[in-house]
């Protein structure tokens, strides 16, 4: 089969993950990549092809990973559509919703393959939500919620990108909620803002506190998101259905109620690790795309619609 050739704009903590991902993917040969840090450069000089500017990256491949901060998404996405090359782009699309309307239409009408990285396009564990959803299996959906607690923000391994600590383009509920913000919307259909509650320590920080009130499709989605206080992080997607609920516990672990109501382990196919069997399942997703083949990553249509929500509630 054929391999791509990919390259990556953005060697911050996920770009870096990627090297790593696309370097053990037999499908895929990293051919080129770059980052604004001369450090980050450094750190994959002796092992990679690091090129002197992000338009030889584009140059160099057939697709480009665009993994820098949301607000130069636009300025990467027009490059490659320029190039015709093939786009798969970090989430969130970015902070901007007018640009972000312009760079849908950009991509939509070349007609280039293009994804956005919601990791629960692909992950196990969000596709065996998905397939009992569809059959039915839970019932007459009730209601969605997530919960999310966080001791720090940014995490200890998220420590170089200090942007991420900043309510410009940073904040917890968009590289964090927004992927659950997502996964309603891929299983709900369109998720709508009702009330919410922000609070930040400064106004030039990131949030540490949000609740909201949405509703995705006909079943009332609600969220409770806080960080900076004691406890173990945690994540929780949970739907309530009239015949039996499931949860998403921090990302990849499944449960769901038994006949007695009592929560319990689903088992997933999630060899040799439920994260590493969710980042190959992405990229034989990324490959299909580049195929020609059916796959279900995320469109930039979609990423579109969760940036609406996550926008509309920093916005309050």
């Amino acid at each position: 089969m054929k391999t791509h050739r990919v390259g990556i704009i953005g060697l911050g903590t996920v770009g870096a993950r990627f090297v790593e991902q696309f370097n053990l993917h037999e499908r895929f040969e990293l051919t080129a990549c770059w980052d604004a840090s001369s450090e980050a450069q450094d750190r994959f000089r002796s092992t990679e092809n690091v090129v002197e500017t992000p338009e030889d990256v584009i140059a160099n491949c057939d697709v480009v990973y665009i993994a820098v901060p949301p607000a130069a998404h636009a300025i990467y996405v027009e490059q490659a559509v320029a190039a015709k090359c093939a786009i798969f782009c970090e989430k969130p699309l970015g902070v901007d919703i007018e640009e972000s309307e312009h760079i849908l239409q950009l991509v939509e009408s070349s007609g280039l393959p293009s994804a956005i990285n919601y990791v629960f396009g692909s992950a196990p564990s969000a596709v065996e939500l998905g397939r009992r959803v569809s059959a039915s299996e839970l019932g007459d959906i009730v209601s969605v919620e997530f919960m999310m607690h966080l001791t720090e923000w940014p995490r200890a391994w998220q420590a170089a990108a200090t942007w991420l600590a900043e309510a410009a383009e940073g904040g917890w509920i968009r590289e964090v909620g927004s992927h659950y913000v997502f996964l309603a919307q891929r299983l709900f259909g369109e998720v709508a803002l009702e009330h919410c509650l922000v609070r930040r320590p400064e106004m030039h920080l990131a949030e540490n506190l949000v609740t909201a009130r949405l509703n995705s499709g006909h079943a009332p989605f609600t969220m409770h998101c806080e960080s900076g206080s004691a406890g173990v992080d945690s994540l929780m997607f949970t739907v309530r259905g009239s015949q039996q609920s499931m949860r998403i516990i921090d990302w990849y672990n499944v449960e769901a109620t038994n006949s007695e109501g009592v929560w319990a382990p689903v088992e997933i196919d999630a060899s040799p690790s439920a994260p590493w069997a969710a980042y190959r399942a992405q990229l034989d997703g990324l490959a299909a795309m580049l195929d020609g083949d059916t796959h279900h990553l995320p469109t930039f249509a979609e990423a579109l619609g969760v940036q609406r929500v996550i926008e509309g509630i920093l916005a309050n």
